[in-house]
């Protein structure tokens, strides 16, 4: 029992330094994410000028996450409900894996799907981090639901 409380309160607080940062480096890939989304509804194109123009941390490399990067970081454990500021949701259930916090049911991807001759289509690929970690495509041009949540660095 208590070493059940001593990791929760780990994990909060490993939470709410992402949050207080800004940010979160993925320990495993090196990726450097932003703590949370853009916060409001965004088309594809707007999404991806987002993450271009955001300066966080001292950078200014920021970019759109590919659809297998978010797919990446989701967390598949299964995670009793934690508390979380009003209109937000964890990207990832379990404090221990970031703390990142989206606004909205579905993030853009810098990902766009492909045409029936391999060509970039009017579509992007987008992630859910809830609903079972879907992942569809939208126009471009739509922005029902989406947001930017934006990453930095190479999964080289």
């Amino acid at each position: 029992m208590i070493a059940s409380a001593q990791s929760s309160t780990k994990e909060r607080n490993k939470g709410q330094e992402t949050q207080a940062r800004g940010y979160w480096i993925d320990p495993l890939t090196g990726l450097m994410w932003t703590a949370k989304d853009n916060g409001t509804n965004i088309n594809w194109h707007k999404a991806m000028k987002y993450c271009r123009d955001l300066r966080l941390a001292d950078y200014s490399d920021w970019r759109l996450a590919t659809i297998d990067e978010l797919q990446e970081i989701k967390d598949e454990r299964p995670h009793g409900p934690k508390p979380v500021p009003k209109g937000t949701e964890w990207a990832m259930e379990g404090w221990e894996n970031g703390g990142l916090l989206v606004t909205g049911p579905y993030q853009w991807s810098s990902s766009r799907a492909l045409d029936d001759r391999g060509k970039p289509s009017g579509y992007a690929w987008y992630f859910s981090f809830n609903n079972d970690g879907i992942r569809d495509s939208e126009p471009l041009g739509y922005d029902g639901g989406k947001r930017a949540l934006c990453v930095r660095g190479s999964r080289k």
